[in-house]
């Protein structure tokens, strides 16, 4: 089905030429990365921008590197790109698991981290990984650049902190000061092409600290302030996994949809945290599944 409204198209060449696009055009104007969200909605005439500005050839957006403590990724660096960058494996393998869970191959050519948490379904692949990372959220505005925590930028569905005129220009990740161990678990209908019925990204880290964060089971990903204060700090065994399991019905509040029943993902969720709690805690210890190993 094709795209039935008009619209302008504009390809700025540099960072200031877009966010002056944007300023002019403010909440008419949408912004494509990959497009595999955007072009999507547009053909089903959920939104119908008047202006479409494509970021995707700006020098400044396109790469991955590491400065001042932080690993930087552009708005326009592909999960491909990220699930094969050995900076990333190196200092934050959860992330290039979780990268390798979107969608197809093709679709990760396309589709960008940046794009991902602007989009902000619910079942959005980047935002467990990146919220139990403490990642930010670089944004360029008429009034110059800003940083935010990922935990403050998921407001409610499809809606973040972002302002209509600013323009997110990478994701900051605080480089790891110590061993960790991650992992991420999704749940999909089948292999291949789909979205998360339900997805648990855990990070463990020394002295018995586990972040834990989830996508599809609330109106937007989140942390489990709950379940990390129950887990602090006490050895990972069959009864602490119990009381967490316990604990999820306080911390998500998953619907029924075409992909799955509340009951089913709260049930298949208890699997999921059990055995992400388990493998992240054995990779920090140095054994464990290897990354990018199906968990479910």
């Amino acid at each position: 089905m094709p795209i039935l409204h008009d619209f302008e198209y504009e390809k700025p060449g540099t960072v200031a030429e877009a966010v002056a696009i944007l300023v002019r055009h403010g909440v008419e104007a949408a912004v494509l990365a990959g497009g595999t969200d955007l072009v999507g909605w547009m053909r089903d005439e959920i939104v119908a921008p008047k202006v479409v500005v494509d970021i995707k050839e700006i020098p400044d957006l396109q790469t991955i590197a590491i400065a001042d403590g932080f690993l930087r990724i552009g708005a326009a660096v592909p999960f491909n790109a990220i699930h094969r960058e050995a900076d990333v494996s190196r200092h934050f393998p959860v992330l290039a698991e979780a990268a390798g869970r979107v969608g197809s191959c093709g679709l990760r050519n396309r589709a960008t981290l940046a794009g991902n948490i602007c989009s902000a379904v619910p079942c959005c692949d980047g935002g467990p990984p990146l919220l139990v990372l403490d990642a930010e959220v670089e944004l360029a505005g008429s009034g110059g650049m800003r940083r935010l925590p990922v935990a403050g930028w998921f407001r409610e569905k499809r809606q973040t902190a972002r302002a209509a005129e600013e323009l997110v220009t990478a994701i900051r990740i605080p480089l790891p000061v110590g061993p960790h161990g991650g992992a991420y678990v999704k749940l999909g209908r089948y292999r291949g092409e789909d979205l998360a019925q339900a997805s648990v990204a855990v990070l463990a880290l020394p002295g018995g600290i586990r972040r834990v964060a989830f996508g599809a089971l609330a109106a937007k990903p989140l942390r489990a302030p709950k379940i990390e204060a129950l887990l602090a700090g006490r050895p990972l065994t069959d009864d602490l996994i119990g009381e967490a399991k316990a604990l999820l019905a306080q911390e998500i509040t998953p619907i029924t949809d075409v992909r799955a029943t509340k009951e089913y993902r709260s049930l298949a969720t208890a699997v999921m945290l059990e055995r992400a709690l388990r493998a992240a805690e054995s990779r920090l210890e140095g054994h464990g599944p290897a990354y990018g190993e199906r968990l479910i």
